[in-house]
């Protein structure tokens, strides 16, 4: 059974269980530790779940420092269909390869990923950290369609135009 928190406007949390105002680290935590949470808008009970929980990623965990600015500029651009689907797809892809990876690769000694963290060889295994949640697994992207690659090439045109960069022409071999 998920947590109920109320987010307030003065963007206080409250945890409806504890009965008392909560931080975003704190809600952090509770996550951490397995509980599934719902935050909802304390006067419209609108469900904040997903904005909280990005909040949590970018803000707490300085996450946004982490991407570079013209990754961000890019991300902006893109119209809110392209985001979602990125997002959707593309780096939940990316975080299952990630994740099978990291598991795989813990039982090597030698592994970054392993025992003690680093080239460590022979190296005492520390205590095991929280289990991180298996994703559903997410089938690779498929690769885009020739229609698709079509449009892409006639918007590459376009923004070459628009920037004053003529389009190279073919070298005849």
């Amino acid at each position: 059974m998920a947590i109920l928190f109320k987010k307030y406007p003065n963007r206080r949390l409250y945890d409806t269980t504890l009965s008392r105002y909560v931080t975003l680290e704190e809600l952090a935590e509770t996550i951490r530790r397995g509980r599934d949470v719902v935050v909802e808008d304390a006067t419209t009970s609108e469900d904040l779940t997903q904005q909280t929980l990005a909040q949590i990623i970018l803000e707490g965990r300085g996450a946004a420092r982490l991407l570079p600015v013209p990754l961000l500029v890019q991300l902006i651009r893109l119209g809110d269909e392209a985001l979602a689907e990125f997002m959707g797809r593309y780096v939940a892809w990316a975080l299952e390869v990630y994740t099978r990876v990291r598991q795989g690769m813990q039982a090597l000694p030698w592994s970054p990923f392993g025992a003690g963290g680093g080239f460590g060889f022979g190296a005492p295994a520390p205590a095991s950290p929280a289990p991180v949640p298996q994703a559903q697994p997410v089938p690779p992207p498929p690769p885009p369609a020739k229609d698709d690659l079509a449009t892409l090439r006639k918007e590459l045109e376009a923004l070459k135009k628009k920037v004053g960069r003529a389009p190279r022409k073919k070298r005849k071999a």
